[in-house]
C-alpha cells in the first residue's frame, strides 16, 4: 500500500548562500531522480553559478514535503532577447532538467507547475534542452496556461557496451578498420588510466591546454578558453569524480599527457562531455575519436548504464559509429497575459530551423577529424 503525501510547501530561494547549504539535501534529492544527469547536481549548478551567474537573478523553486526536499527547479531570470525564466546551466550544459523525487513524482509536478506559474507572471518560461524522459515532460502535463513544445539540439548515443562490442555493430568494413586503428594505438605505445580524484583539478588544467593547442589558428568556441570556465569545471569536477558520477581519463605516449577526457556518469547515461588533445597525434596518424571513445565506452558499460551519450551535436565523424539520433525537447510555458512572448519564441524558433536547414544544404563539412560543435 503506498504511503499517502504529506502536504508540499513551495518556496523560491533567490540566495547564493542559501543555494551552496542546500548541497546535502539537493544530493539526497539528485539520488531519487531517475532521469537527473551530472547537469542536474549541485557541485554542477552551485559550481556554474559562481562562475556566470548574476547577482538577483537566481530563482530556485524549491518544493518539500515534511520539510524534506522533493523537487526543485534551478532556474533565473533574463531579460533579452524576452522576459524569461530560463533553466540555469547556460551554453555549457548540455542537458537541463527539473529534479522530482520518485516517490511522489506527481504531486510534486503539481507543485512545481503551479509554483512556476506564480513565479513567471509577466515572463515566458523558457526551458530547453531536456532530454526525453526527463522530469520537466511532468512539470508540462500538469501546466494550465498556453504551452507548446518544439524540438532543441540533437544528440547522438550509442548503447553502452564495452568497445568490442560497439566495434561489432559496424559493417565489417568499418569494424575491420576501426580494430586496425585500436591495434596501432598499442603499436605506438598509447597508454590511458582514469585519474584519482585529487589529481582531477590539474587533470582538468591539461585538458583546457590541450584544447586550446587542438584548436590552434582554427575556430573554436571562446567561451572554452576563458578563466571563469576553467575555475567552473575545477571547481565541479572533483567532487563529481569523487562520488562516481565523473571520469577523467588521462593519455600518454613517450611519458607526456597527450590527451586527456572527462566523462560524466549519471545511473543511466554516460556523456563524453570535452576532451583535448595535442596536435602531434595528428601527424602520427593516431585516430583520436577512437582513441577517446574507447576509454569512455568501457567505463559507461559498467553500473547497468543503458547510453554513452555524444552529447550535442551532430558532426559527421560521429556517425561512423552507428549512433541514434536523440533529439532534446523546448519546453515554451506561458500564462495568458504572456502569450504573445510564446508565441514570439516559436516564431523565433521556427525561422532558425529554416535558415538551419538552409546552411546544412549548402555547407561542404569535413569528417577526417573530430569538428569543434559544443566541445
Amino acid at each position: 500500500m503506498t504511503a499517502p503525501v504529506r502536504a508540499l510547501s513551495v518556496e523560491v530561494c533567490t540566495e547564493e548562500r542559501a543555494f551552496a547549504e542546500l548541497a546535502g539535501e539537493w544530493e539526497r534529492l539528485y539520488r531519487a531522480s531517475p532521469s537527473a544527469t551530472p547537469f542536474q547536481s549541485h557541485a554542477w549548478l552551485h559550481s556554474w553559478w559562481l562562475s556566470y551567474g548574476t547577482p538577483g537573478r537566481l530563482r530556485l523553486v524549491l518544493v518539500r514535503s515534511g520539510g524534506e526536499l522533493v523537487a526543485v527547479a534551478p532556474m533565473m531570470r533574463v531579460h533579452h532577447p524576452l522576459p524569461a525564466l530560463v533553466p540555469m546551466g547556460g551554453a555549457i550544459t548540455d542537458l537541463c532538467d527539473v529534479l522530482i523525487d520518485d516517490a511522489v513524482a506527481e504531486p510534486a509536478a503539481a507543485a512545481l507547475a503551479g509554483a512556476l506559474g506564480e513565479l513567471a507572471r509577466s515572463a515566458l518560461i523558457d526551458f530547453r534542452e531536456v532530454r526525453p524522459g526527463g522530469a520537466m515532460e511532468r512539470v508540462y502535463r500538469c501546466w494550465r496556461g498556453p504551452r507548446q513544445r518544439v524540438s532543441d539540439s540533437m544528440c547522438l548515443e550509442l548503447p553502452a557496451l564495452p568497445m568490442a562490442d560497439l566495434v561489432g555493430r559496424l559493417p565489417t568494413g568499418r569494424a575491420r578498420r576501426i580494430r586496425s586503428k585500436i591495434n596501432q594505438l598499442g603499436r605506438i605505445g598509447v597508454e590511458w588510466r582514469f585519474v584519482e580524484p585529487e589529481e582531477t583539478g590539474s587533470a582538468v588544467g591539461r585538458l583546457l591546454e590541450l584544447h586550446r593547442l587542438q584548436w590552434e589558428d582554427r575556430k573554436v568556441s571562446s567561451e572554452h578558453l576563458r578563466p571563469r570556465f576553467l575555475e567552473h569545471l575545477v571547481r565541479a569536477a572533483a567532487p563529481l569524480t569523487r562520488t562516481g558520477e565523473a571520469a577523467t581519463s588521462e593519455f600518454r605516449l613517450d611519458g607526456s599527457v597527450v590527451a586527456v577526457n572527462i566523462t560524466l556518469l549519471s545511473g543511466a547515461l554516460a556523456g563524453m562531455y570535452m576532451y583535448g588533445f595535442d596536435p602531434q597525434l595528428r601527424r602520427r596518424r593516431v585516430d583520436v575519436a577512437t582513441m577517446l571513445l574507447r576509454a569512455s565506452a568501457d567505463h559507461a558499460a559498467t553500473d547497468g548504464r543503458r547510453s554513452l551519450s555524444l552529447l550535442r551535436g551532430d558532426e559527421p565523424y560521429k556517425y561512423r559509429w552507428c549512433p541514434e539520433p536523440v533529439v532534446n525537447q523546448r519546453f515554451l510555458l506561458a500564462r495568458r497575459r504572456t502569450l504573445p512572448l510564446l508565441a514570439a519564441a516559436a516564431a523565433e524558433d521556427a525561422a532558425r530551423r529554416r535558415a538551419k536547414k538552409i546552411l546544412r544544404r549548402d555547407a561542404v563539412t569535413d569528417d577526417s577529424a573530430p569538428a569543434e560543435g559544443t566541445r
